[in-house]
This record gives structure tokens, sequence and C-alpha cells, in this order.
């Protein structure tokens, strides 16, 4: 008996010391593979250019390539859910953005949890996003653009890159604090939004940095506005839509998380590799030139961040009865 329960004991203990081995040497070898850092967007858009951006550091880091995956729609519930439900081993990770807070409060019926189907792993860049218009459009102000939608009511078009989006809760926020009432017209990313929104298909758009920005930069959009609460460091003669309509305020973010139960080490090897991404010169330079504030911070640091965004927002979509188009 004595001897049946020592044996017992000691397979027991080789059991343990086999499965920590397995577990140290699984992650001592991570990543052994390319990871896939999925963009719930179509390609073209800002989350897709800064994907790519911290995808070249994030290779250089690891060793291994980054494959960025679109998986545009819904509201960015078509990627997020296709993370939420990938093996929880770090090679499958979504670039996450404002939608990822503001969907548990905007759509009823998501078919994940997002507080509990997601790691976080860091909390990349944060920044206003701008209200632009043609460089050939008759607005030349957010006074303007009120006046015409005074004038007739819901004829105005603004563009968004999909429903929940940044750009979408931004126009809402418009018309609740202007008193006005603008179409939305939901795309599945910021690149055909701003295709129909060149091609005169639609008014305008409360676009993130990223993806306004080359097109400002070209002289093709102009820019009215930005929606942060003070001035943007990279474009301080631009006013805020605050100055016009008080009380105004969104701001975007990018942040990467990997699926829920993905082991705290690979968690720490992800991390530390996209912060080297965000300290690559090129990335920095388009940070500045997008008015984005890189973040680079821990897991922890994402989490509350996201947290407190999803509980803010939850009061505005509640208060203001927003529903999805």
């Amino acid at each position: 008996m004595h001897t049946a329960f020592h044996s017992t004991i000691a397979r027991l203990g080789a059991l343990i010391a086999t499965t920590v081995l397995a577990a140290t040497t699984a992650l001592a070898a991570f990543p052994d593979r390319p990871i896939h850092l999925i963009v719930p967007f179509s390609p073209g858009g800002g989350t897709d250019s800064i994907a790519r951006s911290v995808g070249v550091g994030m290779s250089q880091a690891l060793g291994q390539s980054v494959i960025i995956d679109n998986k545009p729609g819904a509201g960015t519930i078509i990627g997020d859910d296709y993370v939420a439900k990938s093996q929880p081993d770090g090679y499958t990770l979504v670039v996450a953005t404002f939608a990822h807070a503001v969907n548990p409060s905007l759509m009823p019926r998501l078919p994940f949890d997002t507080d509990k189907a997601f790691a976080p792993v860091i909390l990349l860049a944060r920044g206003p996003n701008l209200l632009v218009v043609r460089a050939d459009s008759p607005y030349k102000s957010v006074k303007d653009v009120l006046a015409a939608d005074r004038a007739k009511p819901g004829e105005l078009t603004f563009a968004s890159q999909g429903n929940g989006t940044s750009a979408h809760l931004a126009g809402e926020m418009f018309d609740n604090l202007a008193k006005v009432k603008m179409a939305h017209i939901p795309y599945k990313g910021a690149g055909p939004a701003m295709t129909d929104l060149l091609g005169g298909r639609v008014d305008m758009m409360f676009a993130t940095a990223a993806a306004a920005r080359p097109f400002v930069t070209s002289g093709k959009l102009r820019v009215l506005a930005v929606t942060s609460p003070q001035r943007s460091a990279a474009m301080k003669d631009v006013p805020t839509v605050a100055e016009t309509v008080p009380g105004y305020s969104v701001e975007s973010w990018y942040g990467l998380f990997a699926a829920a139960g993905t082991p705290a080490g690979v968690i720490e090897k992800l991390n530390a590799a996209a912060k080297k991404g965000t300290e690559r010169p090129e990335f920095r330079k388009q940070m500045e030139l997008e008015g984005l504030t890189v973040s680079a911070g821990s897991p922890a640091e994402l989490d509350t961040f996201v947290r407190a965004e999803e509980v803010r927002w939850g009061k505005v979509v509640k208060e203001n009865k927003l529903k999805i188009d």
C-alpha cells in the first residue's frame, strides 16, 4: 500500500514535471510559425495601415512573419468573432478599435462576451478623428454643415467604416449635441467609405486621422475640425468640433487582443514585440503625422482603458437611444 502510494506520487510528480516542461518548451519555442493579425476592416483604411506598420516591427522582434488578414463586416464583429473562437495560443490576434468597446452596448446579441472572450495584449495608439469633406465641397466650417442641415434636415450624408465604429458614433454624437439629423451610410471599412466620399456619393466623414491623412495631404479632402476636446498638436490650425458644438469629444484607438486563455508568457512576448514595433522611427513618424499618441504600455493598461470606454459609450448609446441602421 505504502509502495503503491509512493509510486502514484512519483507518477504524479513525473506527470507534473512533463507538463511544466512541455509548457516551458512551447513557450520557449513561441513563435515557431507565422502570426496572423486580423484587421476587421477592408484593406486601405487606418486600422489596416497601422496593422501593417506595427507588423513589420513585430516580425523583426519575433523572427517570424506577421501576416495581415482582412476580415471585414458587421461593424468589426466578423473579425472579432474569428479571434474569439481561435486557439488561445497567441498565433491569432485582432487589431481592435473603438468599435470593440461600443459594440457590447450597441449590438444586443454579440456572438461572444467582449469582457470574457479576449486577452489584452497592448494599447498601440490613440487620437482624434477628423471631420472631412471633399476639397470642392461648399462646406468650409462646422457652422456651414449645421446651417445646411438645418435648411434641409436629413439630406446631408456622412460615411463611416461600419456600424459602431468611431466615425459612426462621432456622427451620431454630432447630431445629438447639435440637434441636427444627418443620414449615416455605413461601409465595410474606411477604404470603400473614402472612395465614395471622394467620388461625391456622400457629403462628409468623421474619419480616423489614419484613414483621412493621405487624402488631406494630397489636397483631395479638406479638414473642417478635429473630434478631440483640444486641438491636435499635428494640426494646430484646425479647430475642434467642440468650439462650435460644446461638450463634443470622440477619440479613436488601436489595440491588440488575443483569444482568452492565451498563456501569460505568450502575451508577454507579444506585448514586448508590439512595443518594439511602436519604437520603429517609421511607425512613430506615421503616428505623429496622423496626430496619434503612441501608448505601448502593459496588457492591464489596455484592459482598464477599454473597460472605461465601454462604460462611457454605453451611457451615450443608452441616453441617445442609438440603434444600428
